[in-house]
Order: structure tokens, then C-alpha cells, then sequence
């Protein structure tokens, strides 16, 4: 098979593609180069928790926005500039990137709150969807799960729950709650005590639920589900004080 080659044809291609990439070259250099004219923040919030605004997003940054404007775009660290927004535990991931028009846009995702930790003796936090540990807002209130007792002490000195066993145990317990629709509705708290041993407290009725560690989380809740659907409908909600789900194949009510 014979292949014929037309070199004027060719030759015009590769002009072609030397001025393309002459242009990508130079705007790309230009883009660099430019002034930032402004800064716009995008703050990525499904849940509308309001704990941060957007000129909390520009004072993270440690710049000030007057005088962002007019810097070139290669005299600003925009990866070190992610990172530092990043350290603030409301945010769960931060991008900086200029647009067209020569604006530095900071694109911020928010945590969302599954839990707020009530301490005794110091400030409350939150846990967020990630097992993040947050501190609160002077701004914001958000109505979550409450988490109370003596382990909520150990709760507040870890940076994520995932940094621990029993932190991963108690994740696993919030997740639970959180995906179930009817859970997430009916507990309105969980307390702790010292060997981890949880009691729930219902949003609706009166009796207090001894969980025990967060181990068998499922056959726990399927008996708590069978207890509320084939025993409390016969019985009354103020029938009883105690439930025990710490026992095998059995509950214990009184």
C-alpha cells in the first residue's frame, strides 16, 4: 500500500496548530499575569446551615479583599490559599480558581451537622455528617441530635470520630439514626456515660431507652421497632419507664 503525502496540506496543518497553540500559550500567560478584579464566593450549603457568610470565606483567607484586587493572579499562593480555608471545620472542601473575567472565585462546601455535643464545663460542638468535630457558632443554631454525658468529654478532643474505635462505633450509631427516617425523627437524644453505654430519649413518650454500647446496632433497633409496633399500641405510650435492649433475642420493660 502506497501512501502519498501532500506537503503544502501539511505544512498548512502545522502552521495551524503552531498559532493555536500560540494563543493557548498567550492567554494562558495573560490570564496568569491579570488583575484580579474581584472575589466572588460560592458556598456549596444543601442544608442552609448559615454558620459562615461569605466575608468569614474572604477573612479565612488572611487577605484582605481591597487588596486582593489588582494583584496578579501568579503572586497569589492559590493552593496554599485552599488549605488555609480548609482548617476551618465548618467547611469540608475549598477550591480556588479565576473566571473569565478576571475574578478569583472561592468555591467553599459546608459540612452539614448531624449531632451537637452539650458539655458541662466547657463549649458545646457539633458532629458533622463526616465525623468531623466542630466547634458552634455565635451565627447559627442548628436543630440536630443532642449528645450528652460523661463521654461527651472525650467526644470534644478528637478532630474526627474516625480517629478512634469507639468514635468509629458511635459513627456508625449516627448514621444508623440519621438514614432511617423514622429513627431520625423519634430520637431527639443520646446520652453517654463513661463506658460508653448509650441511653436514647425519645421525642415522643416519656420512656428511657438503655441501648447499651453501640454494638448490634441493627438487631437492637429491630427489636425497639417491634416494641413500638406490637407493644406500646396495646399497652399506651406512658405504660413504661425503662427499656433494656442490651439483652439477646429479648426486651426488657418495666
Amino acid at each position: 500500500m502506497k501512501f502519498k503525502i501532500n506537503i503544502r496540506r501539511e505544512a498548512k496543518v502545522l502552521s495551524a496548530l503552531i498559532v493555536v497553540a500560540g494563543i493557548i500559550a498567550f492567554t494562558e500567560r495573560r490570564q496568569s499575569t491579570a488583575a484580579i478584579k474581584d472575589i466572588t464566593v460560592k458556598m456549596v450549603n444543601i442544608d442552609e446551615n448559615h454558620f459562615l457568610e461569605e466575608s468569614d470565606i474572604v477573612d479565612l483567607m488572611q487577605l484582605d479583599k481591597e487588596n486582593l484586587k489588582g494583584a496578579s493572579l501568579d503572586h497569589v499562593n492559590l493552593k496554599a490559599v485552599e488549605e488555609k480555608i480548609r482548617r476551618e471545620s465548618f467547611i469540608k472542601d475549598a477550591q480556588l480558581y479565576s473566571d473569565l473575567k478576571g475574578n478569583l472565585v472561592v468555591r467553599a462546601e459546608l459540612r452539614r451537622p448531624v449531632a451537637r455535643i452539650i458539655r458541662k464545663d466547657g463549649p458545646d460542638a457539633y458532629i458533622a455528617e463526616d465525623g468531623e468535630v466542630m466547634h458552634v457558632s455565635e451565627k447559627y443554631t442548628s436543630r440536630v441530635m443532642l449528645i450528652s454525658g460523661d463521654y461527651a468529654e472525650n467526644l470534644v478532643k478528637l478532630k474526627n470520630l474516625e480517629d478512634s474505635r469507639d468514635g468509629n462505633k458511635l459513627s456508625e450509631l449516627l448514621k444508623t439514626i440519621r438514614e432511617d427516617e423514622f429513627w431520625s425523627a423519634q430520637i431527639a437524644q443520646l446520652d453517654i456515660d463513661k463506658k460508653m453505654r448509650v441511653t436514647i430519649f425519645p421525642q415522643v413518650g416519656d420512656e428511657r431507652i438503655e441501648f447499651g454500647t453501640p454494638v448490634h446496632i441493627q438487631d437492637k433497633f429491630r427489636k425497639l421497632m417491634i416494641f413500638y409496633k406490637e407493644i406500646l399500641p396495646r399497652v399506651g405510650w406512658s405504660k413504661y419507664d425503662r427499656i433494656n435492649l442490651e439483652y439477646d433475642g429479648q426486651i426488657v420493660a418495666e
